[in-house]
C-alpha cells in the first residue's frame, strides 16, 4: 500500500489551490508563503505530478489538481465533521469526581448548581472518600486532593486555595474561651490523619500539647458539626464554614487563623485534561475558588 503524503502538505495544496494563491493560503495557515510553496513542491515530488501551474499573475490549477481538489476538500470536511461530533461527545455524559466529604458539603456542593446551569448536558457524580483516587483502575475523571504537593507524573495539578486552620465551637464552649490558653482545660476534637491542633497550638504560643481529647473523626465536617453541638472544640478552615458562623450556630473564638502547609487541588490525568467536559469543570472550579477568595475578609493572622 502506497503511503499518504505528509497532512501538512495536503494542507498546503488545498488553501493555495482554493485560493490559487501561496500568499493567501499562507495567511490563512499562519504560516509563510515560502512554507507552502516549499509544501506543494514536496508534494508534486512525491507524487510526480504537477498540480499546479505558476503564472506570472498568480496560479492555475493544472488538470490533475483540479481532480484532487474536491476530494481533498471533502476529505477535509469529514475529518472536521468527525472532530465537531468527538468535541460534542466529550462534552456529554457523566462527570466522576472523587474528593472528601467536608469539601463537597460545605463548599462544592451548594455552588454546584451554577456548573450545572452553565452545562446541562453534563451529569455530575460525585464519590466521597479519603482515599486517592486511581485514575488508570477507577472510573473517576478528576478529584480534589488535600494535600502539600500532589504533584505525580502524568497528573495535572491546579491549586483551588490554601488552608487554613482556627478553633471553631459552638455556644457551648464560647464563653469558656476567652484566651487560646483556655484550650487546655475544654475537650479538643481531632481529625484523623491531620495535626492541625498542633499547629494552631505553636502558632498560639501554646507548647505543651492539651491532654483533653473528646473525640476523632475521618472528617472536619462532622468534627465542626460534634463542635456545634457541644462535643468540644474542632479545628478547622472558618471560610469552608461561613454559613455555620453567620448564622451563630458556630463561633471563631480567636482572630488567629494560621496556615497548615496544605492545600486544596483540583487534580486528573494530563491525559484527559483538555477533554471538553473535563476542561469545562476545572475551569469553572479554579474560577469559582479565585471568586470566593476575592469576596472572602478572612485573612492569615499572626499571634
Amino acid at each position: 500500500m502506497r503511503s499518504l503524503p505528509p497532512l501538512n502538505a495536503l494542507r498546503a495544496f488545498e488553501a493555495a489551490a482554493r485560493h490559487l494563491s501561496f500568499t493567501v493560503a499562507a495567511d490563512e495557515l499562519h504560516v509563510t508563503q515560502a512554507a507552502v510553496s516549499h509544501q506543494v513542491k514536496a508534494l508534486e515530488d512525491r507524487l510526480g505530478l504537477k498540480l499546479f501551474r505558476r503564472l506570472p499573475r498568480g496560479l492555475m490549477l493544472t488538470e490533475q489538481g483540479q481532480a484532487l481538489l474536491p476530494e481533498l476538500r471533502g476529505a477535509f470536511d469529514r475529518i472536521e465533521q468527525a472532530m465537531n461530533k468527538l468535541s460534542v461527545l466529550g462534552n456529554e455524559g457523566p462527570l466522576t469526581i472523587s474528593l472528601m466529604t467536608t469539601f463537597a458539603l460545605t463548599w462544592l456542593v451548594p455552588r454546584l448548581h451554577r456548573f450545572q446551569a452553565q452545562h446541562p448536558t453534563i451529569d455530575v457524580r460525585m464519590l466521597t472518600t479519603q482515599r486517592l483516587a486511581d485514575f488508570a483502575r477507577e472510573d473517576v475523571d478528576l478529584a480534589i486532593r488535600y494535600s502539600a504537593n500532589p504533584g505525580v507524573p502524568g497528573l495535572r495539578a491546579d491549586r483551588l486555595f490554601n488552608d487554613l486552620l482556627t478553633p471553631l465551637c459552638g455556644v457551648v464552649y464560647r464563653e469558656r474561651l476567652k484566651v487560646p490558653a483556655d484550650l487546655l482545660r475544654v475537650p479538643l476534637i481531632e481529625t484523623t490523619g491531620d495535626l492541625d491542633w498542633p499547629v494552631w497550638l505553636q502558632a498560639a504560643g501554646i507548647r505543651q500539647p492539651p491532654r483533653i481529647q473528646a473525640m476523632m473523626f475521618d472528617s472536619t465536617k462532622i468534627a465542626v458539626d460534634a463542635a456545634m453541638e457541644g462535643a468540644g472544640v474542632a479545628v478547622g478552615a472558618p471560610f469552608l464554614f461561613k454559613t455555620e458562623l453567620a448564622s451563630g450556630r458556630l463561633f471563631q473564638p480567636f482572630d488567629l487563623v494560621v496556615p497548615n502547609g496544605k492545600a486544596f487541588w483540583i487534580v486528573g490525568p494530563e491525559s484527559t485534561a483538555e477533554q471538553p467536559k473535563l476542561k469545562a469543570f476545572r475551569d469553572w472550579i479554579l474560577d469559582e475558588a479565585k471568586a470566593d477568595l476575592a469576596t472572602s475578609q478572612l485573612t492569615v493572622s499572626h499571634p
